[in-house]
């Protein structure tokens, strides 16, 4: 079973500029994600997508391959990931190369270790039937309760649940932003990163946070340090 890792890091990011090859205590934040993919131990190989000469520079000084650049098509503000991924199997199945199984880690993803991308294809590995299998985190608070603005009122989004105890509640799940653990041939015909046949694997949310803002860059700092507290005491 062969496995490639992609990691995306296109050069255009806007809220937070630059923010793939920001130093995250010390490092690019892109030096990360790929050291664990490296040390996962799951991959063929490690690649970078981008469109930027200066993130494929660091990439590589990282350890990780840039066969190629993005193209400007799949590295714009409305291309999606799903986009950028079919690119680059189609480009290595050009090259004659071809995988089982791709990763498609975000190169913001500083908070993903060896042992979650292990699990991932675990997982993906023993349900011949699934496409995805991606990073998940538990909502804090029961989305059946959720608020919503409404012509200056606030009324629950499901009304029905005013008086369901939240430990009655189904609980609910949302995208992590970190990775993805993809069969290769079933993406490109369905471009599923998640849904009917998909799966996740649940992370504690020290061990995860999707970096959007400035806001979120600092409290994945603080994670980190305290992640580090916890593999040192």
């Amino acid at each position: 079973m062969s496995a490639l890792a992609i990691i995306l890091a296109r050069g255009g990011s806007k809220r937070i500029p630059r923010k793939n090859i920001r130093p995250f205590h010390g490092r690019p934040i892109i030096a990360y994600p790929i050291t664990a993919a490296l040390e996962s131990g799951c991959f063929d190989e490690v690649m970078v997508s981008t469109d930027d000469t200066e993130i494929a520079d660091i990439a590589r000084e990282c350890g990780a391959t840039v066969p190629f650049l993005r193209s400007a098509q799949n590295a714009n503000d409305v291309a999606g990931s799903d986009d950028a991924i079919a690119e680059v199997i189609l480009k290595y199945r050009e090259l004659g190369r071809s995988y089982t199984h791709v990763c498609a880690l975000y190169a913001t993803a500083a908070l993903t270790t060896a042992e979650h991308l292990r699990r991932g294809q675990a997982a993906l590995a023993a349900d011949p039937a699934l496409t995805a299998v991606l990073s998940m985190l538990r909502f804090s608070f029961p989305i059946q309760r959720a608020l919503v603005q409404r012509g200056g009122r606030v009324p629950l989004l499901q009304p029905e649940h005013y008086h369901t105890r939240s430990q009655d509640l189904e609980p609910a799940y949302h995208d992590a932003g970190q990775w993805y653990w993809l069969h290769e041939e079933r993406f490109l015909q369905s471009r599923e990163m998640m849904g009917p046949n998909s799966t996740g694997i649940v992370l504690p949310e020290i061990e995860t946070h999707d970096i959007d803002t400035e806001d979120d860059w600092a409290v994945a700092e603080l994670k980190y340090e305290l992640r580090q507290q916890r593999v040192l005491v």
